[in-house]
């Protein structure tokens, strides 16, 4: 017990009673603080807590890029959120030099395809062939309402009309700043300048947020018609927040601004009066309408009559006049047949192939091969625009074959006669600034192009994980969350070829290439097919090879190879023919190597086989033959018998005449002394006489078998 007190700590000293009272009454004493009672709720009165709600995932949009990227060309984009989808142009790509044969190139179509359902409409930025001429391609698959402005669906209906499809197509006509309903999508148009007129951007708003798509655009404060591009409703989407921005990257290489269309203008006036006397033709675009109405204006000013020549330009500037966007004074468009019944300096020639397409109407000049134009030193001729990447060295050879006929040529940088219709960098910095997007996806451009744009981009302060340098078929998973991508779609390039759509792959593009660099060598023989034997030659035709004149004797000694293979190749005849048929049930799989030895074993057995059966039927040919001399032996000796028993019965006859004779007169037999001896002679010759064989058909015929 003494230790347990020891252990046990001093007890504390009691508080005095009094502060208790005053805290109680509500009164401290003075120096000290007032305390709060702390009297604590039970458990089982305590409000429990409420429960954190999960966050919900953020809604998102999804972008298929199935052409435009790491090309100048093929544009084609589709959006789907919430099941819905919208596709943004559906342009072509000109070939390059390497595509032997190939009139254009599209986009494949196969996922479009695919989900055809979920499409509810083709939304349409300008009436260029980059964003319009895969168009009536896509609606030979599928069908779908097209939304373009007045001029963009004018050209559309243009290029439907030679396939049969402008009838069945619903086109709608839109205008800036009026929106569209299409599913879940809200699109609305926003003016913006180019080259072309009717050009718009879109503003698309999904439940994931809102995406401005720029198209082709500039920024050109002194345009010759349609205003200015709408910055400020740029600017308006900026303030709400833009989820991302894809925007034209074509020139994202070149510095400052594009130059404004008048200064196109001041360029061709000075050219007009240089030509003085001479005929004048210009190359352009043919969906350039602000450039044709350019040069018209200039055409009437120097008192010029205007011809078009090219399908693509006497369609669209006919369409054009005809919805108000070109003015051309009465008596000044002659036909191209009348153009030689005018001198030289009082015409002009607006033309297609500004980049060296070879069956436009300035390729033909070229060629001498146009049948109303005839190119000389009469001639001042101007291209009016710049070589898509990949056409220069088509370009360069329509410019020399026009200098070859004497003609003057104008050509591109030479002077102020082409303006680009896409935004340079100081542009391009002007949009992003405007637009405040969170994402950002530089399009339309080759991968060195898109690449400067992105830094362009990275230098306005859009962090680089928020730029994403995307691929033709990549899938693009926006959200307000993340940027991610997700399983790449079908996308490529689907080759034109005349009348065949993808009938031209890579194999024949290869195949082409080759022949293009090594020529062709066909062999013709006539060979009969039971015997095998050479009938008629074999003939060596060479294309592209060598030249047969001068190497004689190279093509004689190939004649005697082919003719050596010829007769290798029907020495085993049989083999060859059941490898063919046989080759086609046997299944390759693991065991490739094996299944293909166990054929040639099948075949050699099969071979052995024939073999035997021929020698089997050689043998039973020549018993059939030994046989048919066994059984004609009987019929022989018969006839032989026979024959000879006629023979003795005549000889007895005649022996007794002999005898009658002489007993019929004896006075006359010292007469005759050598009658008898004379007619015994004649029996034995007559008995001794062989007969001829007669065949065994003869003895067969008698016996009537």
């Amino acid at each position: 017990m003494a230790q347990a007190k020891e252990n046990n700590p001093t007890p504390r000293a009691k508080a005095p009673a009094a502060p208790k009272a005053a805290a109680a009454n509500g009164t401290a004493p003075a120096g000290e603080k007032r305390t709060r009672p702390t009297t604590r709720r039970p458990y089982y009165n305590r409000r429990p807590r409420r429960a954190q709600q999960p966050k919900e995932a953020a809604t998102p949009i999804h972008i298929y890029p199935l052409g435009g990227l790491g090309e100048v060309g093929k544009n084609m984009t589709v959006y789907e959120c919430n099941g819905d989808m919208i596709i943004v142009d559906c342009g072509l790509v000109f070939p390059d030099s390497e595509m032997f044969g190939v009139d254009m190139v599209i986009p494949d179509f196969t996922f479009v395809v695919q989900n055809k359902d979920k499409i509810k409409g083709l939304l349409i930025t300008h009436g260029h062939e980059d964003h319009i001429g895969s168009i009536p391609y896509l609606l030979q698959k599928i069908s779908l309402p097209v939304y373009g402005t007045r001029l963009t669906c004018g050209l559309i209906k243009n290029k439907l009309e030679e396939f049969g499809l402008a009838g069945k197509t619903k086109f709608v006509e839109i205008v800036p700043r009026q929106k569209i309903k299409l599913g879940c999508f809200t699109v609305e148009p926003i003016h913006v300048n180019h080259s072309i007129p009717d050009a718009v951007a879109f503003a698309i708003d999904s439940p994931a947020g809102t995406i401005i798509q720029t198209g082709d655009f500039k920024i050109d404060y002194t345009p010759l018609a349609c205003g200015v591009t709408d910055l400020s409703t740029l600017s308006e989407y900026g303030q709400r927040g833009v989820l991302a921005l894809l925007s034209d990257s074509t020139n994202a290489e070149r510095p400052g601004f594009t130059a404004t269309e008048q200064k196109v203008a001041a360029g061709v006036r000075s050219l007009f009066a240089r030509a003085r006397n001479k005929r004048i033709i210009i190359a352009t675009f043919a969906s350039n309408i602000y450039r044709v109405q350019q040069i018209i204006d200039l055409a009437v000013e120097d008192g010029r009559k205007v011809a078009f020549s090219g399908r693509s330009m006497v369609n669209n500037t006919a369409m054009a006049q005809e919805l108000g966007y070109m003015h051309i004074p009465e008596g000044t468009l002659i036909s191209v047949d009348e153009l030689n019944q005018y001198p030289p300096e009082q015409v002009v020639l607006v033309t297609t192939g500004s980049q060296g397409e070879p069956l436009s109407a300035l390729s033909r000049m070229a060629s001498c091969s146009h049948r109303q134009v005839r190119v000389g030193p009469g001639d001042f001729i101007i291209i009016s625009a710049n070589p898509i990447p990949g056409n220069e060295k088509s370009v360069t050879k329509i410019v020399n074959g026009l200098l070859l006929l004497g003609a003057e040529v104008i050509y591109e940088s030479m002077y102020d006669v082409h303006v680009s219709g896409h935004a340079c960098q100081e542009e391009q910095k002007l949009m992003l600034t405007l637009t405040k997007p969170k994402y950002f996806l530089p399009v339309h451009g080759e991968y060195k192009q898109l690449k400067k744009h992105a830094i362009t981009a990275a230098s306005l302060g859009i962090p680089t994980s928020n730029i994403l340098i995307a691929e033709n078929g990549s899938n693009v998973i926006l959200s307000q969350d993340e940027m991610k991508l997700g399983e790449p779609v079908t996308a490529g390039a689907v080759m034109v070829d005349g009348l065949g759509v993808g009938d031209v792959g890579n194999v024949v593009l290869r195949d082409r290439k080759h022949l293009s660099e090594d020529g062709l060598v066909i062999i013709v023989a006539t060979v009969d097919s039971k015997t095998g034997k050479v009938l008629a030659g074999p003939d060596l035709v060479s294309r592209g090879f060598v030249y047969v004149r001068e190497n004689e004797s190279l093509m004689d000694g190939a004649q005697s190879i082919v003719e050596n293979a010829l007769d290798d190749s029907f020495k085993n005849e049989h083999q060859a023919v059941l490898r063919a048929e046989l080759s086609y049930p046997v299944s390759l799989g693991d065991d490739a190597r094996g299944n293909i030895t166990r054929l040639d074993n099948a075949i050699d057995n099969f071979a052995d086989r024939i073999a035997d059966a021929e020698n089997a039927l050689q043998n039973l040919e020549q018993q059939k033959q030994a046989a048919e001399v066994e059984v004609a032996k009987p019929f022989a000796q018969e006839e032989e018998l026979a024959e000879k028993s006629a023979r003795l019965s005549e000889l007895n006859a005649l022996l007794n005449i002999d005898r009658s004779s002489a007993q019929d007169s004896p006075e006359k037999t010292e007469e005759t002394p050598t009658t008898r001896p004379s007619v015994l002679a004649a029996l034995e010759e007559k008995v001794n006489q062989p007969e001829p064989v007669k065949p065994f058909k003869s003895y067969l015929d008698k016996e009537g078998r």
